[in-house]
């Protein structure tokens, strides 16, 4: 092997019961380097990490690292030989601490004994290092996911390994959070680590790229300079479509309030925010990571105590203290964290989308209607699946996401929340996500979206609730919308009254 390459994986087959999600692919990486992984959910790019990891072993192929073959059985001896991945669903250990979670595997020992003052050490030298701001003696699950990815970040990065494999690192990231990944990342190529990064975000891929490999359907597409590239080329190449409508606004004719909401709150994460939402409308929520929009919707859908504050219904007033309250009054909610609250993973595509549902199937249950159900809402989400009893955790994200949109669609709400419902999911998917989340709107649901995307939120939205820190500082019309404006609001202390309609 020639010294240009730190990674070849040449002529990679991955083989599962059913599905063939790599078929041939090649990846070359160079050294000091950042090289991007792109394609659709389902294109085989996490897989081919979990190949070269050693959570999968390949079907047939051959991977050869530092110029001999190599073949991984576990991530410890991946990790052993100088390849880290930071994962695109974190699994932290949330009772322990952070300095635990850091070191878990090799924690330093004086004696039998762990030694914890050495432990704690290691971490504020190694937080300093990255110029991260995290408390190592904080319990991991006190932390946002935010905090919880850059201390996943850290960790990929102690190990001083010469491959950093980055998947969806941004995906729960402020912006400048962002820019401190993005330094972090500048920093390793210096030290002529290369860094494998999968991302939907086209922006960032611009900006941080040297080389950009496409996959589609498990297949390489090919591999160019970031240079010689632009985003319609690549969108063209991973789709092998033009998305010509990333949001497929239509307009539709917005009718009676559904739902209105006075002075709602929740302890401190939300203080006083009131609105209504009408049939047919797509009511966005914007605002920066910590503006409570997730807490607010988590209020109104009883998974939060409601500390103030009223409810109402097709005008009349409710009274909501769990999910199941809220589901008997026809609101659904698609929860941000889709792996921690929303799939179950170890059950089938069935199980997952009858869920919310199952009290309709009688005692005992009649799975012939349940499976009935299943096969409808995959036809009419055109959810991958090779069957309804496919364990769900094996679907890509934008798959998993669709049968939990399905799950919500067979309790036929009124109200549908849908709170970040396209993170960490590739651009074909997002866009038929939008076109669902419209054609829904159309028949007269009234949607709540919540997402960090402006181009998302103001792509999809009638109106859209701009939040900061609990508060809720204006509610913008869609003709007035802006990026400069909903930034504004979105970190301004004082609400806008002005703005408000």
């Amino acid at each position: 092997m020639s010294q240009e390459y730190i990674l070849e994986m040449s002529d990679i087959t991955k083989e599962f019961p059913g599905v063939r999600a790599l078929k041939g692919v090649q990846l070359r990486v160079r050294p000091g380097s950042v090289h991007t992984l792109m394609g659709e959910n389902g294109a085989g790019k996490s897989t081919l990490m979990k190949c070269l990891i050693g959570i999968h072993a390949p079907t047939s192929g051959k991977i050869v690292f530092e110029g001999r073959e190599v073949h991984f059985r576990n991530t410890l001896e991946a990790l052993n030989a100088g390849i880290s991945m930071i994962h695109q669903e974190l699994s932290p250990v949330p009772e322990r601490c952070v300095s635990e979670n850091l070191w878990l595997g090799r924690l330093p020992r004086h004696g039998l004994m762990v030694d914890h003052k050495k432990m704690r050490a290691d971490s504020v030298a190694l937080f300093q290092k990255l110029g991260l701001d995290v408390d190592p003696d904080a319990k991991m699950g006190d932390l946002s996911v935010a905090k919880m990815q850059m201390v996943e970040i850290a960790k990929a990065v102690s190990y001083d390994s010469k491959i950093v494999i980055m998947d969806e690192p941004t995906s729960a990231l402020t912006e400048t959070e962002v820019e401190h990944l993005f330094r972090i990342i500048a920093e390793l190529k210096e030290k002529n680590v290369a860094v494998i990064y999968i991302s939907h975000k086209m922006d960032e891929i611009f900006r941080i790229s040297d080389d950009i490999t496409v996959y589609r359907d498990g297949e390489f597409i090919m591999t160019d300079r970031a240079e010689n590239l632009d985003v319609d080329r690549l969108i063209a190449l991973m789709v092998g479509r033009e998305v010509t409508d990333m949001f497929p606004k239509i307009q539709c004719p917005i009718g009676d309030t559904v739902l209105k909401v006075e002075h709602l709150s929740s302890g401190r994460a939300v203080k006083d925010v009131s609105f209504e939402l009408h049939r047919g409308e797509i009511l966005g929520f914007a605002g920066l990571v910590g503006a409570g929009r997730t807490e607010t919707v988590e209020t109104l859908f009883g998974m939060r105590p409601k500390t103030g504050g009223k409810i109402y219904k097709d005008g009349k007033e409710i009274h909501i203290s769990s999910p199941e309250q809220a589901i008997s009054h026809k609101i659904g909610l698609l929860t941000e964290d889709r792996r921690g609250n929303g799939i179950v993973g170890l059950l089938s595509v069935r199980d997952n989308t009858v869920l919310a549902h199952l009290k309709h199937y009688g005692f005992p249950l009649k799975h012939h209607r349940m499976r009935e159900d299943t096969e409808e809402y995959i036809k009419k989400l055109n959810t991958k699946t090779p069957t309804v009893d496919t364990p769900v955790k094996n679907l890509s994200g934008g798959n998993q996401q669709k049968v939990l949109v399905g799950r919500w669609l067979l309790t036929n709400p009124d109200i549908l929340i849908v709170d970040e419902p396209t993170r960490g999911i590739d651009v074909g998917a997002k866009s038929e996500i939008h076109s669902l989340i419209t054609r829904l709107a159309g028949e007269g649901k009234a949607i709540i979206l919540i997402s960090s995307e402006m181009p998302e939120v103001m792509g999809m939205s009638d109106r859209i609730v701009v939040m900061h820190e609990g508060v809720m500082t204006a509610v913008v019309d869609r003709e007035d919308f802006s990026s400069e404006l909903i930034l504004k609001y979105a970190t301004s202390e004082e609400p806008y009254h002005a703005a408000s309609h």
